[in-house]
């Protein structure tokens, strides 16, 4: 698959609003079809301290036929890294903490998945926390239970960094229509996002491509064999958002391939897409949240 940033042209920029699109709904709904099952979630978190330098941090929760569980990577340092795999008979262990080594600094990982419970993703969606330590200071805390877990195992005091949200991926496989849920910002709502390709089983002729948030249909893309890569450029919660996608393997590779669809928000000063150069700025003083949709019509 070609590079993303290469499809885009600076000029191809059209605003609409996710309120206020000429689409109907109903293009977004599909009742007969089961969506797509997600396999995997990785979070990427921006963790700023009190006393080192920033430590990226991803999270990530996966799921397929023979095991689940969840896997944390510190910083570029391979051996930094924790490992749970929930359904292994040796690593069944829900419960506990470990101690990790990585560049002159003590991580210590607290858990709790005993309780956990899920939907139909590997991400569990309460009755759970993870707390990730460094050096003593509190660096990242997941679940529902995490504030609690907080009170109880880290010394009343213990300085708490700065996180932030830089991107979530998500792996799904099985057919053309996907839902998922996403906050674009720290003091935006949670939105439903809808994917779905609707092909000649349907009475088209060309299969379309639409794209809803909150049953609000942002882009309705078609002939989608012709026109498989694209952009254009939304507002949720006074944002701008770049929504582009690549269904390039949903037609020419669909056996081993997979379709790309990226929502990334920007400053309204940035009148230009996601550029190479910018994915290389490691410091910004904005801080901005991209979405990533790796989705596969083929079971994995």
């Amino acid at each position: 698959m070609r590079d993303m940033v290469s499809c885009f042209s600076e000029n191809a920029v059209n605003v609409s609003h996710s309120s206020c699109s000429s689409y109907s709904s109903n293009a977004c709904i599909s009742p007969g079809q089961i969506p797509s099952v997600q396999n995997a979630v990785t979070c990427l978190y921006k963790v700023i301290f009190s006393s080192q330098k920033p430590l990226l941090i991803a999270v990530t929760w996966y799921r397929n036929h023979t095991s689940q569980g969840l896997s944390i990577n510190f910083g570029d340092d391979p051996s930094a890294s924790f490992k749970l795999n929930t359904n292994s008979r040796l690593f069944r262990k829900k419960k506990g903490n470990k101690m990790i080594e990585s560049d002159h600094s003590k991580i210590e990982v607290i858990w709790d998945l005993s309780t956990a419970k899920y939907d139909a993703a590997p991400e569990p969606v309460d009755g759970f926390y993870v707390l990730v330590m460094v050096d003593s200071e509190i660096g990242l805390i997941l679940g529902d239970l995490a504030e609690e877990a907080v009170t109880k195992k880290v010394n009343t005091g213990s300085p708490q960094a700065k996180i932030s949200l830089i991107s979530r991926q998500e792996h799904c496989s099985g057919n053309t229509l996907y839902c998922t849920k996403v906050q674009f910002c720290d003091a935006g709502i949670s939105h439903d996002i809808l994917i779905r390709c609707s092909g000649e089983n349907e009475g088209l002729k060309h299969p379309v491509l639409s794209v809803c948030i909150d049953k609000k249909t942002v882009i309705r893309v078609k002939r989608l064999q012709w026109n498989f890569r694209g952009n254009q450029t939304i507002f949720v919660d006074g944002l701008l958002v770049d929504l582009m996608w690549d269904v390039h393997d949903w037609f020419f590779n669909p056996v081993s391939g997979y379709a790309v669809f990226m929502f990334r928000t920007r400053s309204g000063m940035d009148s230009r897409l996601w550029l190479e150069e910018k994915m290389m700025q490691k410091e910004q003083d904005k801080v901005e949240f991209s979405l990533l949709i790796y989705a596969s019509k083929s079971p994995q």
